[in-house]
């Protein structure tokens, strides 16, 4: 439906098609993954309403199921932590669901833009330094990307990976300090461990908001991204591997370095 819908456009060359299309074969998302309607109409309907609809859609379904596994009551939430990088309205998407579920006045919250990915655990470790503030609370995270108005309809192909990528969809975590919820829990975060590489310019660059040569705007995804992703991750296991290690591995990982850097094992 994908591929059909975007050639009915007209708006994509061939090759663009069957570059999307050999994208789409090796990302993994297969046929059950959702785009908005708003995406899907002829011709597609772009609008400030059709991306609060789809925000709405992914918020309120996310929040209502967590709120039903949980039993907790809205009125319980002291804390909350929302995400989504390119769809930052006024109101805020925090603001949405506070009015929606008509949570508590003093209830702490944050809504966050503009981070990219990574934003999901950067807002998970904001929830946690929260709770180290205020006792006895609950915080609720709700994670999302916005893709009603940020569809590129243009033939840039570093642009055009980001339409074979990003689907309709989010998540919301409750996190707690309260001891009676130890028991009932799924997991206990212990750690959460943030590396920063901004200062590199190639990183920096690496994913951009832009206008193409015709002047539509959407996401460039660069070359470089995998590398350094993948110096990132790097990084950020070296900082938390002895965090989490028992000792005998961490000897076992010192050993394994000396023979690499002085016998060249």
């Amino acid at each position: 439906m994908f591929v059909d819908q975007s050639r009915l456009t007209g708006t994509f060359t061939e090759e663009n098609l069957a570059f999307q299309r050999k994208i789409l074969e090796r990302s993994g998302l297969g046929d059950s993954t959702y785009l908005p309607e708003a995406v899907l109409n002829i011709p597609p309907n772009l609008s400030m309403k059709e991306a609060r609809k789809e925000a709405e859609d992914v918020m309120y379904g996310a929040n209502d199921e967590l709120f039903a596994k949980t039993a907790v009551k809205t009125k319980d939430i002291g804390i909350l932590v929302v995400n989504c990088s390119l769809f930052n309205p006024t109101p805020s998407l925090s603001a949405m669901i506070i009015n929606h579920y008509k949570l508590r006045g003093n209830i702490v919250s944050y809504n966050l833009g503009g981070m990219g990915c990574s934003v999901g655990l950067i807002s998970i470790a904001l929830a946690k330094d929260l709770l180290q503030v205020y006792p006895n609370s609950y915080a609720l995270v709700v994670s999302m990307e916005n893709i009603t108005l940020n569809w590129y309809f243009g033939n840039d192909r570093s642009k055009l990976i980001s339409n074979c990528l990003f689907r309709k969809g989010g998540a919301a975590i409750l996190l707690s300090n309260k001891s009676s919820d130890r028991r009932r829990s799924k997991y206990q975060l212990v750690h959460a461990v943030r590396t920063h590489k901004g200062a590199d310019d190639k990183c920096f660059g690496c994913i951009t908001q832009e206008e193409d040569s015709t002047g539509k705007v959407a996401v460039t995804l660069s070359k470089d991204l995998m590398a350094v992703a993948g110096n990132a991750l790097k990084t950020n296991i070296t900082t938390l591997g002895p965090l989490v290690l028992p000792m005998s591995e961490q000897l076992l990982f010192f050993a394994t370095l000396i023979g690499k850097k002085l016998f060249k094992m």
